[in-house]
Formats: structure tokens, C-alpha cells, sequence
């Protein structure tokens, strides 16, 4: 395979998310043979199974774009010691109608960043219940619960100097996790 194409979720709606910049960031470090394309789920509507029959086009869009992926990267924050409804909305409608996932079998990463200091410990937790259950191996190790605080980003977006070996090391054993699974 020439090119492996990471679908990107990042479970903020918010414009300045701290969860967005990493998305951004993380991408930066990949290899070149990895390209990372975040995906709309702001538009989708609230999930209700009457609808399965017929999704709506922001649905089947989504469903697209993970399908076309080799491997799916969640960046969560966290909210209220779980994962943003946003999020949780965007895996209902990617797993429905039964049988018809998007999800299985995609191999995942999960990450995400907080000012709280433990990051977003409790929300990829969650996280990761939920994607055992859709059947989506998710690389277990190393964790990444990234404390949002000054020096996180450089000046034009990168990962600042004190997190960038760590989170590169991450993305290599990602990538490498992506390349066995897909």
C-alpha cells in the first residue's frame, strides 16, 4: 500500500480545541507514506434508530470516510469524566444499522488533551470500552494523556520541544499498529 488513510475524530466542537491542535500536530509527525484527514461530526444528526433506513447524507458521508480509512485516531477531550455527547453521537451512527458498521475491524488510536492534569484519562477509558465493543483493535500502549499547558504547541502548531519525543514515539508505535492491523 503506497498511502494509509487515518480518519481523524476529534470529539471537540469547539473552534480553538486544544484536541484539534493536536489532531493537527500529531498529523505532522507521521511518516509520508500516512495521511490524516479529520472528519465532520458536527453536522450529523442526534442518532434514533427509526432512522436507520434511511441515513442521513451527513451520515452516510461519515460512514464513507471511515470506510475509505486504514485506520482510524480519536482525539477526545474530556467532559464530565467521559466522552463529549458529540463523539459518542458520531460512533452510534457509524456502527447502525446493526451489521453495518463502519467501525469493525479499523485499527485505532486514541488520545486527547486537557488542562486538567490527568489529561483525559477517564475519557479514553470510556473510549475504549465502546470501541471493544464495535470490534476495533486499538493500540493499548503507550497511553497518551496529555496535559494541555504552555509549551504544548510552538508557535506555528507543532508539538512543543518538552511533549515532542514522547508523542512522536507515540505516532511510531501507532503507525506501526496501523500497518500490522489494516
Amino acid at each position: 500500500m503506497s498511502t494509509y488513510r487515518i480518519a481523524v475524530v476529534v470529539g471537540s466542537l469547539r473552534k480553538d480545541s486544544f484536541n484539534r491542535k493536536l489532531a493537527t500536530a500529531l498529523a505532522r509527525l507521521a511518516p509520508q507514506d500516512f495521511e490524516f484527514q479529520q472528519v465532520r461530526i458536527d453536522d450529523l444528526p442526534l442518532y434514533n434508530q427509526d432512522d436507520d433506513g434511511n441515513q442521513a447524507e451527513a451520515v452516510r458521508r461519515l460512514k464513507g470516510e471511515i470506510a475509505a480509512a486504514q485506520g482510524v485516531l480519536f482525539v477526545t477531550p474530556e467532559y464530565n469524566r467521559s466522552i463529549p455527547g458529540v463523539l459518542k453521537n458520531a460512533l452510534d451512527h457509524g456502527s447502525r444499522p446493526y451489521g453495518q458498521s463502519c467501525w469493525a475491524g479499523k485499527p485505532a488510536g486514541v488520545v486527547g488533551t486537557s488542562i486538567g492534569a490527568i489529561g483525559t484519562a477517564l475519557a479514553q477509558q470510556h473510549l475504549r470500552n465502546v470501541l471493544a465493543y464495535l470490534d476495533m483493535p486499538t493500540l493499548g500502549q503507550p497511553e497518551a494523556f496529555v496535559h494541555a499547558k504552555h509549551g504544548l504547541f510552538d508557535a506555528d502548531g507543532n508539538v512543543g520541544e518538552a511533549s515532542r519525543a514522547f508523542l512522536q514515539g507515540w505516532v511510531d508505535k501507532y503507525v506501526a499498529w496501523v500497518k500490522r492491523h489494516s
